[in-house]
């Protein structure tokens, strides 16, 4: 008798034991049905060891390409704006350090009859600009080297940027057009062992002529396969300088991250100035989260997505807001910007500054929006009706210097990602699309469009 005891006393200890270890856990699991995966996770918000916010952009040019201003120029006005990094990518020319001449491409030999002279920092004045002694600033700036905007002849303005190649590689890169020219930029670029994303995708969709394009399940699977199929390949720019010819990739940006996330694939979103004068540098950039602000860390933060992009600048459009246009850009108006982004059970907290709204996206509509202030804002996702069924939740902030955005919090319901699997194509779709690679279609097509008075 005391032996069954024995046994039956284990048991229930064993059991007791196992519901106290993994038994609440999947419980929790069983009601809940998915966990908040946050890039922002490992972000220490606070005390000694808090990371710092960085601000800079990954798109940028000189005159050494087609800029109006020099590289000493453009570098020194991004210094005096407060940025603590900044790559260089001209057009077909892989950026080195910034008291070097780069690659010089033929091209570009127009630049000094027009009065744009081609002009590298001094050695002084980019080692102050390294340490932070120019202007007694105190905190130095860092060059993220080995950029380089792809397809740099390109009529359909199929653009991708390289990051961390070699000096050698890439210079001069001519590409094909559409289509092709995507994905063979794409796939220089990750077999040189770099970094990319797609440059402001709205302007070779055209979408400012035709919003509707953002939603077109060609340009979504074009995009999002690219995507899916180059793993070095990041995401694509949300955000372009003044967002003349962007404004509705954000839109674009959430059918990529619901095409994508099935396959366990995060779309990061970027924000560049592609500034070409300076009159440009205050338009669009991020905020990286790091611990210390260097080339590494940089590269790291690209791929974790542990930052936030800004605009200065935006249209108003009646899907995600914002309800006016935005025109913040060269005012001394302080942009919106997160403090604190942290996750607890399902529930979303946010603290800002110099923002008055913020709004919750999830699957591409609003489902929270409401004013902030000194107040932390707090969004517990139980509260909205289909929670469960979300791929991804991001955040918003506006303000009257302008939109600052969070990376997509995915919701992980902890089933297998699909595997991805390349589309076959047609020996005539093959041909169709070798011929949209070339320039003589190119040309036709803006003829057409010309004639048309598109």
């Amino acid at each position: 008798m005391k032996k069954r005891k024995l046994v039956l006393a284990c048991v229930l200890a064993a059991i007791l034991f196992v519901q106290g270890t993994c038994g609440a856990f999947a419980a929790y699991a069983d009601a809940a049905g998915y966990v908040i995966r946050s890039p922002y996770e490992d972000v220490i918000w606070e005390g000694e060891e808090a990371w710092g916010a960085y601000k800079g952009s990954l798109h940028s040019h000189s005159s050494y390409s087609d800029a109006e201003d020099t590289l000493d120029v453009m570098v020194k006005e991004a210094y005096r704006q407060n940025y603590d990094f900044l790559a260089v990518s001209d057009h077909g020319i892989t950026g080195v350090e910034w008291d070097k001449q780069p690659y010089m491409h033929p091209l570009y030999f127009y630049q000094p009859i027009i009065d744009n002279p081609f002009a590298s920092l001094s050695s002084v004045d980019y080692q102050a600009i390294l340490n932070g002694t120019y202007l007694n600033r105190g905190r130095g700036m860092t060059p993220v080297l080995g950029a380089n905007e792809f397809n740099n002849l390109s009529l359909s303005k199929n653009h991708v940027n390289g990051y961390f190649l070699a000096p050698d590689q890439g210079n001069g890169f001519i590409g094909a057009e559409n289509e092709i020219g995507y994905e063979q930029a794409i796939a220089y670029i990750e077999n040189c062992g770099g970094l990319s994303h797609i440059n402001h995708p709205g302007d070779w969709i055209d979408s400012n002529s035709n919003p509707e394009a953002v939603y077109d399940p060609y340009n979504i699977e074009l995009f999002g396969n690219l995507l899916l199929k180059y793993k070095s390949c990041l995401g694509i720019e949300v955000f372009n300088e003044n967002n003349g010819v962007t404004g509705y990739d954000r839109i674009l940006w959430d059918n990529l991250l619901l095409h994508c996330l099935p396959y366990g694939k995060t779309v990061i979103g970027f924000s560049n100035t592609d500034a070409h004068r300076t009159g440009r540098v205050d338009s669009s950039y991020s905020i990286f989260m790091m611990e210390e602000n260097n080339s590494e860390n940089i590269k790291k933060t690209m791929q974790t997505g542990a930052f936030f992009g800004v605009t200065r600048n935006l249209r108003a459009n009646d899907i995600i807001g914002p309800e006016k246009n935005i025109e913040a850009m060269n005012t001394d108006l302080p942009a919106p910007m997160f403090t604190r982004l942290t996750v607890e059970d399902h529930s979303i907290c946010v603290e800002a500054r110099d923002s008055e709204t913020v709004q919750f996206i999830a699957d591409g509509k609003v489902i929270y929006q409401t004013e902030i202030g000194e107040q932390p804002v707090v969004l517990d996702l139980d509260q909205i009706a289909g929670a469960q069924s979300f791929s991804y939740v991001r955040i918003e902030l506006f303000g009257e210097g302008g939109l600052c955005f969070s990376q997509a919090l995915v919701l992980d319901n902890g089933e297998e990602p699909l595997t991805y699997e390349e589309p076959e194509q047609s020996p005539i779709q093959q041909i169709w699309l070798q011929f949209k690679g070339t320039k003589l279609y190119t040309v036709l097509a803006e003829l057409i469009k010309a004639i048309q008075g598109k």
